[in-house]
């Protein structure tokens, strides 16, 4: 197993280190009957035979492709002090805080809280430089049915000083073709998107950064809607799930102001690419989709339709936007930190992630369901400053299990309300725009 890291995942990792945070995907669970121990013991020990099994060591050459080692991560956190079950997304929300390390570990985290009125909470956060959001469902999926992988990777340190650096110059070296091409590529991508750099440039970090900012909590709304009516309702309004799903993220980013100039809302989607016995962290690529949040709650054809157009789009240009990844490892840290701004784009997105129907056993950590399963993402280490300089952020998320879509808005908006009670509001306003009535229940 060749344990270099793939381009994209030198990317991500690339930018953890320039900003010290980064994306972390979460996975919540909220049992209302007492949990089996044991079998969480269980199914911990099989997360770190997967994608999770591993952290990243530095190449000792500056310009060296960095490689996976092997590292089952950190031992199940078991909280010995009890919490009221109506804290529960608190705590999830402290678990997204604590620090998590792609290099130094540990790079993932499972941990348990147990309620005061009995039940328990369980929260499996991982850093994105190691797993993405669908890498994460998989490594939890393959855990609970007990399937493990060996990667191959060998342990922390196996390679002496002198070979490390003898294998990452002849790699650099071979890498020289690839990385002429990425030049020519990275100029093109330049010319064609000219005004959309200049009008992000703005958002990137100071050269001075601001350490010393209070972290900031980002309110998340949590609704079960019932399947039943949730279908009919896509396909009352000429639609399908998914375009229902982006409407609803729409209706719910313009009431929240997450407009442009002329009232419309862009929407990011991430496209999944893995495929079978894929391990790289972040197999996937992204779509981005302009939509009229004035029309959805009476038509999706249209949102249907740009959904469409955007996969058709993605095909076209999925090449240009990786051509010029090779460049990766020659990126010094102080210019990453700069072009922080670039990578967001321009205007202010809604993050969308529509899961779908989840495999069964997800649902299942401790061998029951649970009663309650929340997929979402959040920055570590995320401050007012932050927030403030990147216009707010709002990511939507939903899944499917037991007959319910569970859909889940997490939402910071500057200058606004940012209270969990007005994001309820503003969420239940929107549903109900759709004909939809839903639980708020968490």
């Amino acid at each position: 197993m060749d344990n270099t890291l793939a381009y994209i995942d030198q990317a991500s990792f690339l930018g953890f280190r320039a900003l010290g945070r980064g994306p972390v995907p979460q996975v919540l669970w909220i049992y209302e009957h007492p949990v089996n121990l044991d079998n969480l013991r269980q199914f911990h020990r099989n997360l770190g035979h997967g994608l999770l099994g591993r952290r990243i060591e530095r190449s000792p050459v500056p310009f060296g492709r960095d490689r996976w080692v092997a590292d089952r991560g950190p031992d199940l956190d078991i909280a010995t002090i009890p919490r009221a079950r109506s804290e529960a997304l608190d705590w999830a929300d402290e678990q997204i805080r604590r620090p998590l390390d792609p290099e130094r570990g540990p790079s993932w985290r499972l941990a348990v809280q147990p309620f005061t009125e009995g039940g328990a909470a369980v929260s499996l956060v991982a850093s994105h430089s190691v797993v993405d959001g669908g890498g994460l469902h998989l490594a939890a999926a393959n855990a609970l049915e007990g399937v493990a992988h060996d990667l191959g990777y060998p342990p922390p340190g196996s390679r002496p000083l002198g070979r490390a650096v003898r294998e990452d110059l002849w790699q650099a070296a071979r890498a020289v073709p690839d990385m002429a091409k990425a030049v020519a590529a990275t100029i093109r991508v330049a010319r064609k998107s000219r005004d959309e750099l200049a009008t992000s440039a703005g958002r990137s970090a100071p050269r001075k950064r601001l350490d010393g900012d209070a972290p900031a909590t980002v309110p998340t709304v949590v609704v079960h809607i019932p399947e039943g009516p949730w279908d009919q309702q896509a396909e009352d309004l000429g639609g399908t799930s998914n375009s229902l799903f982006a409407g609803i993220a729409a209706k719910v980013g313009q009431l929240q102001g997450r407009v442009d100039q002329d009232g419309m809302v862009k929407l990011a989607f991430p496209v999944s690419e893995r495929t079978e016995g894929d391990t790289r962290a972040n197999a996937l690529s992204g779509m981005t989709v302009t939509v009229d949040p004035k029309t959805v709650t009476t038509s999706l054809r249209e949102i249907r339709a740009e959904l469409k157009r955007g996969l058709t789009d993605l095909a076209e240009t999925r090449n240009d936007l990786l051509a010029p990844l090779p460049l990766t490892p020659l990126v010094p840290v102080r210019l990453a930190r700069m072009l922080e701004g670039m990578a967001l784009g321009s205007g202010m997105p809604v993050g969308c992630s529509n899961v779908g129907q989840l495999h069964p056993a997800l649902n299942r950590p401790d061998g029951t369901d649970a009663e309650l399963l929340v997929a979402r993402q959040s920055e570590s280490r995320i401050t007012t400053e932050i927030l403030e300089r990147m216009a707010g952020v709002m990511f939507c998320a939903s899944v499917r299990v037991n007959g319910i879509v569970v859909f889940t808005v997490s939402a910071w908006q500057p200058g606004a309300d940012n209270s969990r009670d007005h994001l309820v509001e503003t969420v239940t306003g929107a549903l109900d725009q759709f004909g939809l009535t839903g639980t708020v229940v968490a």
